[in-house]
Parts: structure tokens; sequence; C-alpha cells
């Protein structure tokens, strides 16, 4: 095992140590949290999850083992395609990165329409089922192709990345193909599948990322502006504020501009570091005169399985309400009352008066 390998290995541990956990944890938060179900991203957040999921204890750790076996094919025959078990994988893996990514672009599309297109009317127009028919056209789309590759034997173990994906039914050809000079009609059906699947997956989800959140960013700045005129014309009307009160709401002013565009910034960010190496390896490598080192492929699948460990923290963990239902589950497993639970609200409201049960057992203490 070279430098790279053992480089690759410690980063597929540190996906599933951070990544299983992460993503079982917004499974239990939606399980839960009755608020978080009665709303329809949570559905998206949820697909998202189970996919990341899914690839962390599947995928990952045949990787991981791969990379630690010397890169031999995982099964006992030896043979090059990996096996029936290697192919069911390779089946799911096409799957699970499809449906990845068309539920992380059907979160945009969904802050869109509720701050771009009808933000008044978005909770009485999204409903739940709106979000499972979008949910289900995701998945049949990404379905679609993962059987397509299933039934052409087009999935199966592949040396250059380490793991069971996509690959060609013969590779062992590809000499005589640079040889002759001439395309096999077998090669340039699983180029136009290869083509196809990731400009309907990864290129469709990218422009469908940039158009919602441009739009999004748009009105997201003409807030702050608007904000900021009525902050400025406060200050101006506010003659004997101190200093360093105003210089604390000019900085505000600065954090609020900057917010949506570094959150932005971080939603399209990550998709593109993670998913962009490793489609345009995929694409690089249709052609026959090109060369790819083996480490670099497998330097660009750890980066599309980094994305399961960072969609957590990105789409769910951060957010108030998920971070209140993980505190619940957390006092929950220990036994203890949660400051956000209805029983704690009950007994420790803003009402000071005790209850007559209380009143009675105090005067008897009282009383000699």
């Amino acid at each position: 095992m070279d430098a790279v390998d053992a480089l690759a290995c410690a980063a597929l541990l540190a996906v599933m140590v951070v990544s299983v956990p992460a993503n079982a944890l917004v499974l239990a938060c939606f399980a839960c949290s009755p608020e978080i179900r009665r709303q329809a991203p949570a559905l998206f957040t949820l697909s998202l999850a189970l996919c990341d999921l899914l690839l962390s204890v599947s995928s990952v750790p045949l990787t991981l083992a791969v990379l630690i076996a010397g890169r031999r094919a995982p099964d006992a025959t030896g043979t090059a395609s990996g096996g029936g078990g290697c192919r069911a994988l390779g089946a799911l893996e096409t799957l699970l990165s499809g449906g990845a990514m068309l539920s992380t672009a059907a979160l945009s599309v969904d802050r869109w329409l509720a701050v771009v297109v009808s933000p008044l009317r978005y909770r009485s127009r999204m409903r739940r089922r709106h979000a499972a028919a979008a949910l289900a056209c995701a998945w049949a789309h990404a379905a679609c192709f993962s059987a397509a590759a299933a039934c052409r034997s087009w999935v199966g173990y592949h040396r250059l990345y380490a793991s069971c994906t996509l690959r060609e039914e013969d590779e062992e050809d590809d000499e005589e193909t640079t040889a002759t000079g001439t395309v096999r009609p077998a090669r340039a059906h699983f180029a136009t599948f290869t083509v196809t699947f990731h400009t309907l997956t990864f290129a469709l989800s990218l422009a469908v990322l940039c158009v919602t959140y441009r739009g999004v960013l748009r009105v997201a700045r003409v807030h702050c502006r608007r904000i900021d005129v009525i902050t400025m014309q406060t200050l101006v009307l506010l003659v004997d504020i101190h200093p360093s009160v105003r210089q604390r709401c000019l900085e505000e002013q600065r954090r609020r501009r900057r917010r949506a565009t570094r959150k932005i910034s971080t939603f399209i960010g990550t998709f593109v570091l993670c998913f962009a190496p490793y489609v345009i390896t995929r694409i690089l490598e249709l052609w026959p005169a090109v060369h790819i080192s083996q480490q670099w492929g497998v330097l660009c699948k750890c980066l599309t399985y980094s994305k399961a460990a960072c969609d957590p923290f990105i789409y769910s963990l951060l957010r108030n309400q998920y971070r209140k239902t993980c505190s619940d589950i957390v006092n929950r497993i220990l036994k203890r009352t949660s400051m956000n639970s209805s029983e704690w609200q009950r007994s420790n409201g803003p009402s000071t008066v005790l209850q007559p049960k209380d009143s009675d057992r105090a005067e008897k203490e009282r009383a000699p």
C-alpha cells in the first residue's frame, strides 16, 4: 500500500465515523419530532440522509477493505467483475448517488419556491404530498439508470476506483481497442450511457442549484438593502446614540450581507467539489488515449464519499429545530426532562402561582 492509498484509507475511515452517526441522527430527529415531520422539506432531507447513510454502510466499507487488501476484486472466485454481490452493490451505488444528487436539487427548488416564487403562500401550497411526488419522480429517475446498468452488466468491480460501480463489461479489451483505433459497439453504448447518466444527474442538479440559489441570493440581497436603509435612517434620527452601539449596528449589517452568500456558496461549493472531479474523470476515462492513475481515481472516489459526511451538517443538524430535537433525544436517553419538552414547560411555565395541591402541601409543612 502506497502513501496515497494509506491517505485514502484514513479519509474513508473518517467518513464512516462521521457520516453514519450523523445521518442516523437526522433520521432519528425526523422520527422523534412531530414538528419536523409536518414540514414538506423534511422529506427531501430524509431522502438525502437515507442515501448518504446507505452509501456509508455499503460502498465506503467495501472500498476501504479493497484498498487494505491491495486492490483485489472483492470476490472469492477472483473474477474481474467482482461477482454477483459486487454487481448488486454497483447497481445500489448508482441508484444512491443519483438519488442523493436529485434530492439536493429538490431541496434547492423548495427553497426557491419558499423565498422567490410564493413566500406568503408557500405553506398553504407546498404540502407533503407534493414533496412525496417530487421525490418519487427523482427516485424513479435514478432507478431507471441503475436498472439499465444492471441489465447490461455495466456494473461491477472497477480497479481504478477500487469500488463496485459503473464499469464496461469487457475492460480487458481496452488495449486491443487502443491499438486498432476503432471503437467497439459495446464500448460506444457504454460511453453513451455514462455521458447520459452524468448529464441527467450531476449536470442537471448543478444547473438547478445555480438557477434556484441565484434567485434566492438576489431576494436576500434586496431584503438586506431594505434593512440597511431602515437601520441607517434610525441611526441618523438617534443623535445621542453611543458610538459603540452605532459601530455594532454597522458590523451587523456587514455580517447580514455575507451570511446569505456564505450559505449559498457552501451549498453549491460542496456539491461541485465533491462530485465534479469524479464525474470529469469518468468522462475522460471513456477516451482510450487518456491515461488516469489509480491514485487519482481513488482520491476522486473519496471526495464523492465525503459528501455523505458533509450533508447532515449543511442541511440539517446545524439548524435550530434539529439542534433542539437532538437535545431532546439526548435528554430522553439520559432520562432527564428537556427544557423544550411540554412537560418541562408545564411545570416551569411563566406562571409562578402555586397549584392547589402544592399550596396545600406547603401549608401542612408550615403547620406545627
